[in-house]
């Protein structure tokens, strides 16, 4: 089974490249199970009802969100009844939609889990690492699922990392998520594990994180806010990870995306 996911859509370009690019290349690499996450996909924050419509007729299979994932609020009453989009699982118990969710395709049993970091995140949500033990008490790789994708939403690093060590053989992939900016060290961890710290955006690099670079320079220049940040508006990059799995869902290869856009190659 071979399983991709992208980083963070950042607003329209990010949403028009998946629809020129993503089933082609699903196509092409033959991948069972899409995930990205969306939560910067309308514009620049949240996620709303009719892109997430969209996005889920793509050769997407499943949405993940964020920290923001709520800011746009015609979010809550769909996420009440849709399977295909999760949010983060160590929000508040009574937060709208679900932190987890069990896919079957091709008799193939596929786990995706959000988690939030805490470590230089505006909010102090609740320590994702119980939620972890919890959910991997109930599924067991291998056995009663066949693949588990964990997307961990942080700031930091290490953060990441110490994460990604303590789901290192209970998942097939823990991927970071929400600073725009794919990283170098897409690995397997010991007990075959795939990780890499964060995917990167899906989005126009051409920017500061995603965004116009306008207005993210003038606050970090003149420490004035003159509007919002809005996403930039050239040509999108994908980017991500695609992971082939051993038939017990451990990882036996994992590889970085790379589509179109600035950063100007494919793999």
């Amino acid at each position: 089974m071979k399983v991709a996911f992208f980083g963070d859509i950042v607003g329209k370009t990010g949403r028009k490249k998946f629809k020129s690019s993503l089933q082609k290349y699903v196509s092409d690499e033959k991948v069972d199970f899409v995930v990205a996450n969306a939560e910067n996909a309308t514009a620049g924050a949240g996620l709303s009802a009719n892109h997430a419509e969209d996005l889920l007729k793509m050769s997407i299979d499943c949405i993940t969100l964020g920290d923001h994932a709520y800011d746009n609020k015609e979010i809550i009453p769909f996420l009440e009844h849709t399977k295909q989009v999760v949010r983060p699982v160590n929000y508040s118990n009574d937060s709208p939609g679900q932190g987890s969710q069990v896919f079957l395709v091709n008799n193939k049993k596929i786990l995706v889990i959000q988690v939030l970091g805490r470590v230089f995140m505006k909010k102090k949500f609740l320590d994702p690492f119980p939620f972890l033990e919890d959910i991997f008490f109930e599924y067991k790789l291998g056995l009663n699922v066949d693949c588990i994708i964990v997307d961990v939403h942080a700031e930091a690093t290490s953060e990441k990392m110490a994460i990604g060590h303590f789901c290192d053989g209970k998942a097939s992939l823990v991927i970071g998520t929400h600073t725009h900016v794919p990283t170098g060290d897409a690995r397997i961890l010991d007990k075959g594990t795939a990780y890499q710290s964060d995917a990167g955006m899906s989005g126009d690099y051409n920017s500061i994180i995603g965004m116009d670079k306008a207005e993210p320079m003038r606050r970090f220049l003149k420490n004035q806010t003159s509007g919002r940040f809005t996403p930039a508006n050239g040509e999108a990059t994908l980017c991500g990870v695609s992971v082939e799995l051993n038939e017990n869902g451990t990882a036996n290869k994992i590889k970085v995306i790379r589509i179109g856009g600035v950063l100007g190659c494919t793999g």
